[in-house]
């Protein structure tokens, strides 16, 4: 598969079932060619006027199933503050 592939699929977090968005670009380990995370780009803000949010970086072992036309992952919602 290539990164072409997998920009065109929708990254879908499993633990709260939200669209993620889709992939941009990998983090690949240049000593083995292994892919370390996926890559997906933060909301824009106030309808993409004022620059995005920083990215969301999904290490490779947080995905769950490589379908034919989504990925499922499963990243953790943060605990808020108490």
């Amino acid at each position: 598969m290539r990164l072409c592939d997998l920009k065109e699929k929708e990254v879908i977090n499993v633990c709260n079932c939200k669209c993620l968005g889709f992939v941009v670009d990998l983090d690949i380990d240049p000593c083995n060619g292994c892919i370390l995370a996926l890559i997906i780009p933060g909301c824009g803000r106030f309808w993409g006027l004022f620059g995005r949010e920083s990215e969301l970086v999904i290490p490779w072992n947080q995905v769950v199933k490589i379908g034919p036309d989504i990925i499922l992952v499963e990243v953790p919602e943060p605990k808020p503050p108490k």
